[in-house]
């Protein structure tokens, strides 16, 4: 049976205005116009468009220049530095395969990054971090590099953090000790358990919760937005990934934060109104808009 491709209907408007913490607008159908008024039509009247490769995040930065409801993060996605390293045609980049460039051309879009993440329009240096389900040994070590670079931007510049952590836990956790935290971090499509939300809270590390909290087989991330202090909680689409339940498998978009929120509320055991509060607040302090 093919899968359904339909969009998924637009849910009731929230009452209080929110914020998609991190999407990627680049990667849907439609307009930016159509994206950003569709999503302002139930309530969610701010989205962080987050680049993944160099061309994504001058796309990111362009966007957010000419949409006040766009803020833009710039990043190399944890994938992209070792296919840019290795010449993995598999990676990120739109550009498709080419040679491999080695830890100069690494170096070299390392150094496009720093110059967008200058921008005023640029509110986030991510989505950095390390990824060990997709890339294997072989390219944890451009993986590592790339994030501790994103490190130094985003203090350097006074800007957001935005972690992608994916099966590394430890590995993320060890880096940011290592190498001192930005002042705002953020856990985008947080996807670790109880015990490390603690952690998280203890440090000060803002947790960005997607559709995939919504899951039948996601209790664990259940448990860590129930143990997660209010203050530190966003949500985010990831869109056009992760897209809510009843809705999985269909095309993600800004628009359905409310169906995640409303999940949220549910699980911290508050209205939905004050958890749109809470989440619109945390947002615009994490990336200080």
């Amino acid at each position: 049976m093919p899968a359904d491709t339909t969009p998924p209907p637009a849910p009731a408007p929230l009452r209080v205005p929110v914020a998609d913490s991190h999407t990627h607008l680049d990667m849907q159908s439609g307009t930016v116009e159509e994206a950003l008024a569709k999503a302002a039509s139930v309530g969610v009247t701010t989205v962080v468009q987050v680049g993944c490769d160099v061309a994504g995040s001058r796309w990111a930065a362009e966007t957010a220049a000419a949409h006040t409801a766009v803020h833009a993060a710039v990043a190399l996605h944890p994938n992209e530095a070792p296919r840019i390293v290795h010449g993995d045609p598999d990676g990120w980049s739109r550009q498709g395969a080419r040679a491999a460039g080695g830890e100069a051309a690494l170096d070299e879009a390392l150094a496009e990054i720093d110059r967008l993440a200058a921008l005023p329009h640029v509110k986030g240096v991510g989505e950095t971090g390390l990824d060990h389900f997709r890339t294997g040994p072989e390219g944890m070590a451009a993986q590592e590099r790339s994030f501790r670079a994103h490190i130094e931007i985003a203090k350097r510049h006074g800007k957001a953090l935005v972690i992608h952590d994916r099966e590394a836990h430890d590995d993320v956790l060890r880096v940011l000790k290592e190498e001192g935290a930005p002042e705002r971090t953020v856990f985008h499509c947080y996807s670790g358990d109880a015990a490390m939300a603690e952690v998280c809270a203890e440090h000060g590390y803002f947790m960005s919760f997607a559709g995939n909290v919504t899951f039948k087989n996601a209790g664990h991330l259940r448990e860590a937005l129930a143990v997660a202090p209010l203050e530190l909680v966003l949500v985010e689409t990831d869109a056009p990934f992760l897209t809510p339940a009843p809705y999985r498998g269909r095309p993600n978009a800004p628009y359905l934060i409310p169906v995640t929120l409303r999940a949220m509320a549910e699980v911290k055991g508050l209205d939905e109104d004050a958890m749109a509060a809470a989440v619109s607040a945390n947002t615009a302090r994490a990336f200080d808009y």
